[in-house]
């Protein structure tokens, strides 16, 4: 097979080649109508998990008890990844007891019951692979046409059986630009709190989709509309930014929220997860930092914003469950956006070194992004841009002059000292003072002595 949608074409025939109904699915099926690259393709069949099995033996059980196989590719090259799509039986759920899970699956040989138990009208279409035919029976390529993501039958319902689906209206309808539906957001705006019992992880990664996918702006105004955004499991305080002010002749674009939005804006489609949440989360240290302007001069000031908000960014990530590194790279993004504002005054050893900061790029872009959505002011994205495309990178990251062996064989101990002399021998030769290992030797025997117990560093 060459593509996902040969793949499932296959899967279709042989399936109907065996006397069973067989459909593409649910999004494949939306993004076809709306004329978008599927991201990947479902089938939905009346054939069983185990006759599923029969006709693809390679077929594996990834939710079989749901009536769910993944079915790779039979023709692949041993050498290449495994394509597979996903086919799952069709049924009828039984019961949400855990909000997420039906508890009991009944399969079905109709086409519309599996259709009526979906999320949403725009996911619930199956089409007939062969003849392009669209099955509807919820509506759904009415709500296509006129822009409307509407819950299945009774959104309480729908809501109960998987709390996650709220986010989920919330990001289609920020995706394809589309309205939730009334009916659809008094349920959300209803049940807003109970996306509390959805795992952490479910929730990132959906607050996630809503930044990468291009339209991260409108899907946190819908947060916030819905009421879902200061859910405790969610993002409280984001929605704490709303109202924060902030001193008029660096962001005349309004307050700490504006501000936000207006960063999301740019954010384009398939944009770096570590980057979107930067941005989201690169002010989230201001309300509890704000301070209203002192005497006649005075202005409004949010001292230390960027160290509080890096330990806030921290907790949230922890609390969301992001990886280490991926933590990491954000908390470093809040921690660094304020350091821009100096970059012109640095040495070349303190340039030097924050431009080599973990994803750099990402650094660079995230204060771009903070720029034209205040004060429009670019000189400092300019200045380090320059920097960074007309020194060499042998000069940002040049071969270190001295090692611990060589401080050994000077004399000094091994310890906290070693990082000290170490770091200030780097610095040294970073601002172009040394460029010899005989110069960082000299360098250190005037200006280090191995009996001291500690050093105040170099004269």
């Amino acid at each position: 097979m060459v593509n996902p949608r040969e793949l499932a074409d296959h899967i279709c025939a042989v399936l109907r080649r065996n006397g069973f109904q067989s459909y593409l699915v649910g999004g494949c099926v939306r993004d076809l109508i709306l004329q978008r690259p599927p991201a990947d393709y479902d089938v939905a069949t009346d054939a069983t998990p185990q006759q599923v099995s029969a006709i693809f033996p390679d077929a594996l059980g990834v939710g079989a008890q749901f009536g769910v196989m993944l079915v790779p590719d039979p023709r692949r090259d041993p050498q290449s990844p495994v394509l597979t799509v996903e086919v799952a039986t069709f049924r009828s759920d039984i019961g949400y007891s855990d909000g997420r899970h039906p508890d009991r699956v009944v399969y079905t040989k109709s086409a519309e019951q599996d259709a009526r138990r979906r999320d949403f009208t725009i996911n619930a279409l199956l089409m007939d692979p062969q003849k392009g035919e669209i099955l509807d029976f919820v509506g759904g390529q009415q709500d296509l046409r006129t822009g409307v993501v509407r819950a299945i039958g009774d959104p309480v319902t729908r809501f109960h059986e998987d709390k996650l689906r709220m986010l989920r209206a919330v990001r289609f309808a920020a995706r394809f630009g589309y309205v939730i539906s009334p009916s659809t957001v008094v349920a959300i705006t209803g049940m807003a709190t109970g996306i509390q019992e959805v795992s952490a992880e479910r929730i990132r990664d959906e607050l996630t989709k809503i930044l990468t996918e291009g339209a991260a702006q409108r899907g946190f105004e819908l947060l916030d509309a819905t009421g879902l955004l200061p859910v405790p499991a969610v993002l409280p305080e984001i929605a704490a930014m709303k109202g924060v002010e902030q001193p008029p002749q660096y962001h005349p674009e309004g307050d700490v929220w504006v501000h936000t939005m207006m960063m999301l804006a740019l954010l384009p489609p398939g944009c770096s997860p570590t980057l979107a949440w930067g941005v989201l989360l690169h002010d989230v240290g201001k309300p509890p930092t704000f301070a209203p302007p002192v005497g006649p001069n005075g202005r409004i000031r949010f001292d230390g914003h960027a160290e509080i908000g890096a330990v806030m960014a921290e907790a949230i990530c922890k609390r969301l469950r992001f990886s280490n590194d991926d933590t990491a790279q954000i908390v470093a993004l809040v921690a660094n956006h304020m350091t821009f504002k100096d970059v012109a005054k640095m040495r070349p050893a303190t340039l030097k070194r924050f431009v080599r900061l973990d994803r750099f790029p990402e650094h660079l872009e995230l204060h771009r992004a903070d720029c034209l959505s205040s004060h429009r002011l670019l000189q400092n994205y300019d200045f380090v841009r320059r920097f960074i495309a007309e020194t060499p990178p042998e000069e940002v990251r040049p071969p270190r002059l001295l090692t611990g062996t060589d401080l050994k064989d000077m004399g000094f101990t091994a310890g906290p000292r070693f990082t000290e002399i170490l770091t200030a021998t780097e610095d040294a030769q970073l601002d172009g003072r040394l460029r010899t290992r005989e110069e960082a030797l000299s360098w250190v025997r005037s200006n280090f002595a191995p009996g001291d117990a500690a050093s105040g560093g170099p004269n």
